[in-house]
């Protein structure tokens, strides 16, 4: 029997465990899945070595940059971004080998694609944590230029919330919230930004997924804009995930 597992600290919500299992007993599928709840990414190589069926993991807040280290290889899109949330792991008698992938990209992309528009050519990013680096590379390999929004020291290509004005929001028609605003419990948070602006030509994309409609969205529909959730993005991921597990790339 297979088994797959997801890393972070903490997992009170597990997303992944609750879809695995589902998937794996409405197909009939011999696998299971696990959460591995381990307060430090040092112990990764010991559950590694100590789950000998596990043939792959899923990785989130906050090990998706530490577990780098731990990895023999990366794909494309993993080096590119610096962040893994997909682990394949491959083993042949004592000797283990590790590659890591991120499959927030196709997740994003192809949750994302259908909605844009032609006008839909620059886009503003709510938040600049691990998650808006996936976001950032699907909209550079889409032609959409990108500016972030920041509460942390600014670096390139980044700005103050307070300097998010009537203009700059007439000319970026697409706006991610990449933050945990909104997020359950805390259903009535929100980022911070001129909603008074927004238009019929706005899309509004938030990668939180519960709600199913958080207040952000809300405020974006009230000006008629075009509003998505992150779970058709969470669910692509997972699905690529199990892709990659069970092929030979």
């Amino acid at each position: 029997m297979k088994k797959y597992g997801l890393l972070g600290y903490p997992l009170t919500h597990s997303f992944s465990k609750r879809f695995f299992t589902e998937k794996f007993e409405t197909e009939k599928i011999d696998s299971t899945y696990e959460n591995f709840e381990i307060d430090s990414i040092d112990k990764f190589p010991d559950v590694v070595k100590n789950n000998p069926e596990v043939v792959g993991f899923n990785v989130t807040i906050p090990y998706k940059e530490q577990v780098i280290r731990f990895l023999n290889e990366l794909n494309d899109s993993a080096r590119e971004i610096g962040a893994v949330n997909t682990i394949r792991v491959n083993r042949s008698g004592e000797n283990i080998y590790l590659k890591g992938f991120n499959t927030d990209t196709h997740g994003f992309e192809t949750s994302l694609r259908p909605l844009l528009k032609e006008y839909h050519t620059k886009a503003l990013i709510l938040g600049t944590g691990g998650a808006s680096k996936a976001l950032k590379f699907v909209l550079s390999n889409l032609g959409i230029e990108y500016i972030s929004a920041s509460i942390e020291e600014l670096h390139e290509n980044e700005i103050r919330y307070e300097d998010i004005d009537k203009q700059m929001m007439k000319e970026r028609l697409l706006i991610i919230n990449a933050t945990p605003l909104g997020t359950y419990p805390k259903v009535d948070t929100f980022p911070n930004i001129p909603y008074e602006y927004i238009t019929k030509k706005h899309l509004l994309f938030d990668l939180v997924y519960n709600p199913e409609e958080t207040q952000f969205m809300a405020k974006g529909k009230a000006h008629g804009a075009t509003v998505k959730n992150g779970y058709e993005m969470l669910l692509n991921q997972a699905l690529k995930a199990y892709e990659i597990w069970n092929s030979e790339e």
